[in-house]
């Protein structure tokens, strides 16, 4: 005669199971997403430190020939 508790755990333990798998997969997803996201922002991120650095520059060099403004 079969256990009814040991059955049922069983019947649970498959169905976490395959919800686990389906978390798993929807992770892989997120992170390939992210990692799509990420290598689009690329240029933009490179492009923020450029002027970035270009107003540092022009401040340095605005205040090396003391031509630099007060801001208004």
């Amino acid at each position: 005669m079969e256990n009814p508790h040991e059955e049922r755990q069983a019947v649970l333990l498959e169905r976490i199971i395959k919800n686990v798998e389906r978390c798993n997969e929807a992770v892989l997803e997120l992170k390939h997403a992210l990692t799509e996201i990420n290598a689009a922002n690329r240029d933009t991120v490179t492009t923020s430190k450029l002027f970035e650095n270009y107003g540092r520059n022009v401040r340095y060099n605005l205040e090396a020939i003391g031509e630099l403004k007060k801001p208004v």
